[in-house]
């Protein structure tokens, strides 16, 4: 099968970037065979990302596993202000790590850091395994998953935790809704459940000067950054208009 026939089941699947997709999917096929299969999984609604095994997020390329969270471009904000927040060789810690994609962007950005990452879902443990240092990726529920000798060392924790309200899901592209586990998306019924739980433990990781830096929606910063004062933190809200990412970064 050639590029243009591709190009047309694509587009009439709701593919935008039909032409894109085509030549991704064209150049990674090892056979016609494997293409045909490639195209089907498209047309049905799953993730490109998940279909190539890879992504492409803030100048990294990392390994994208079926079932796993798929990177959104917004979260390079995070990335970045973690990065800028980092002192030099500080640990820092990806929590709810999904793909590890955060951390290892992080760690390109500043390879004197000392990166961990966590996920409680055993299928994103083992992609994140793939993304950065195995021996840095712990399984478990947020910090239970941390090694004890982590706490109070944190010089900056970066958090992409779950934030979709549970009735919002429904109303998701079907690439999310179903492609990517229900547990790397859904935060409860405001959406913030998992993030009250980060923000109230974080104190006692984070090192003196420490920083949290978590991602949020843009109606939900207000609430994120008063969960982080709540902490006795001292937050601030964050934004990038460009690629539609929002944070609230405290210490």
């Amino acid at each position: 099968m050639s590029e243009d026939p591709v190009v047309t089941r694509l587009r009439a699947a709701g593919c935008v970037f039909a032409e894109e997709e085509a030549a991704l999917l064209v150049q990674a096929a090892q056979d016609a065979d494997q293409l045909e299969r490639m195209v089907r999984d498209r047309e049905a609604g799953r993730p490109l990302e998940q279909i190539l095994g890879r992504a492409e997020f803030d100048g990294i390329r990392v390994a994208v596993e079926p079932g796993v969270f798929v990177p959104r471009r917004r979260s390079a904000l995070v990335v970045r202000t973690a990065a800028e927040r980092a002192a030099p060789g500080a640990v820092a810690v990806d929590l709810c790590c999904g793909s590890g994609a955060l951390g290892a962007a992080l760690l390109h950005r500043r390879p004197d850091l000392e990166v961990h990452a966590a996920d409680v879902d055993p299928a994103a443990v083992a992609c994140a395994r793939r993304n950065l240092p195995p021996d840095r990726v712990h399984e478990g529920d947020l910090y239970d998953a941390l090694p004890e000798a982590l706490r109070g060392r944190v010089g900056v924790l970066l958090v992409n935790a779950p934030y979709v309200p549970t009735d919002a899901i429904a109303l998701m592209p079907p690439e999310a809704r179903d492609h990517e586990h229900r547990v790397a998306l859904d935060g409860g019924a405001d959406g913030l459940d998992v993030q009250r739980r980060v923000c109230r433990e974080a104190p006692e990781w984070l090192a003196p000067g420490g920083s949290l830096v978590v991602e949020t929606g843009r109606d939900q910063a207000p609430t994120t950054a008063g969960l982080m004062a709540a902490a006795a933190l001292t937050p601030e809200v964050v934004a990038d208009a460009e690629i539609g990412g929002f944070a609230v970064v405290a210490s």
